[in-house]
């Protein structure tokens, strides 16, 4: 058991830290973490949540958030609503709006109430705009995600039994047949807008 424990936070690890370089995320950024630790294991989401599974993963989470900087937010299951486990500092800085609930393995689910309990003062979030999120199990966090989503392919595919999906965010493109999204060289044409 603990060589296949280990597994899981390497494998976390790994596909973390492959769409943090895709997605380019900065230090600082927010990066949404959705698991159903009974898909981990091999059972349908929601039926078999698993402490030492939701640790394995945290791990995971955990070493490339030290290297990297970015904000974890993780997310709570349909029972309260997807509301995201953050630091309330994390939340106060963003301005989002604070719910009233504390997660537990049966409302919340493993991972997010594992994450809650290790937080030094943690609280719950409605909704955020994040520039990346790592789902594992397939619990849907794309309504946390900025538009434009994009989805991404690690190199790791499974977690345990559970199928992982990632995403990154870019900006929209915006404008017409003359916009530009990259600077142009210094010598600009005779062409103007107006």
């Amino acid at each position: 058991m603990m060589t296949e424990s280990l597994q899981i936070a390497d494998l976390v690890e790994n596909a973390l830290d492959e769409l943090i370089k895709a997605g380019n995320v900065h230090p600082g950024g927010l990066v949404v973490i959705g698991v159903s630790t009974s898909e981990v294991q091999g059972h349908h989401i929601g039926t078999s949540g698993a402490e030492p599974v939701a640790a394995q993963i945290h791990e995971g989470v955990s070493r490339v958030q030290d290297r990297a900087g970015f904000h974890a937010l993780w997310q709570c299951c349909e029972h309260l609503n997807r509301a995201l486990v953050t630091e309330r500092a994390v939340a106060e800085k963003f301005g989002w709006t604070v719910v009233s609930a504390v997660p537990v393995v049966k409302a919340g689910g493993s991972m997010a109430s594992y994450a809650y309990r290790r937080m030094a003062e943690p609280c719950l979030v409605e909704s955020v705009q994040a520039h990346a999120g790592l789902d594992i199990g397939e619990t849907l966090i794309g309504m946390h995600l900025r538009a434009v989503a994009v989805p991404f392919r690690p190199q790791v595919r499974w977690i345990g039994e559970a199928r992982l999906t990632a995403a990154y965010s870019r900006p929209k493109l915006i404008g017409g047949a003359r916009a530009v999204y990259e600077l142009p060289p210094e010598n600009p044409s005779s062409d103007t807008c107006e």
